[in-house]
Formats: C-alpha cells, sequence, structure tokens
C-alpha cells in the first residue's frame, strides 16, 4: 500500500513591512545608527575643516574643500532620508524618527552652509548692454 505524503503548509515569506519591528530591537538600532552618523558625520567635516586649514591661504583651495564639503553633506542629507524610508517600510519608528532628526540636523547645517557660501560669493552685477548711458539728473537721457 502506498502512503500519501502530508501536504505541507504554504510557505511564509516574513517581508520587512509585513510584522512591526519589536521595540528593543528598534530603539536600540536607532541609538545606534544616530551615533553612528553622528561621529561618521563629525569626522567628514572635521576632515573638510583640516583641508581648509591646510590650504593656508590658498583661496581656490579653501573654496574647493567648501565645495566639496557641501556636496558631501547634500549626498549625506540624501542617504539620511533613504535609510528613513527604509526603518519606515520596516515599521520601526524610533529609527526612523532617529533619521529624520538627523536628517533635520543636516539639513539646517547644509542650508547655513549654502548661506554662508552665497553671502561669501556674490554673484557679480550684469554687464550694461552696448547702448546702455547711465541716468545723471539733469543729463537729458534719463527716460
Amino acid at each position: 500500500m502506498t502512503q500519501v505524503l502530508p501536504e505541507h503548509p504554504p510557505r511564509q515569506r516574513r517581508w520587512p513591512w509585513s510584522h512591526r519591528t519589536s521595540r528593543a530591537s528598534d530603539v536600540l538600532a536607532a541609538i545606534t545608527l544616530f551615533v553612528a552618523e553622528a561621529v561618521f558625520f563629525a569626522w567628514s567635516t572635521f576632515t573638510s575643516g583640516m583641508e581648509g586649514w591646510a590650504a593656508q591661504g590658498d583661496q581656490g583651495r579653501i573654496d574647493a574643500a567648501t565645495l566639496a564639503n557641501i556636496a558631501w553633506m547634500e549626498h549625506f542629507l540624501y542617504a539620511l532620508l533613504a535609510l528613513a524610508g527604509l526603518a519606515t517600510l520596516s515599521r520601526a519608528p524610533w529609527t526612523a524618527v532617529s533619521h529624520l532628526v538627523a536628517a533635520g540636523l543636516v539639513f539646517t547645517l547644509l542650508t547655513g552652509m549654502q548661506h554662508e557660501w552665497d553671502r561669501g560669493h556674490p554673484t557679480p552685477a550684469p554687464t550694461p548692454r552696448a547702448g546702455y548711458s547711465p541716468c545723471y539728473s539733469g543729463s537729458g537721457t534719463c527716460s
């Protein structure tokens, strides 16, 4: 006689968003990642400052180091937002909030650096067109 094998139950896939992440692992990941991101950001900012210091007054090298730091901060901000999205997808609210807080801090610092750059490097005034004549009071060229 032949025995029929029992059917296997369907395999359940465990997607990251299928169940909420446990609170302990969520808080531990949030704290660990926040500290790691802060150390990484501080180290990168320090090395950028050292590059500016090593330029020893060469304005071109200082500007290049500042622009490289601004570009790096933009990419770091994008990475933080992507990690916040992944944490939200994984249903880890504490990790998502910590990434959003870190992204807010980086955004604030980035905005300040860009504002400082814009104030220190204003765009030049446009050159007047060929037929331009300045208008002086009483010159008769004013319209």
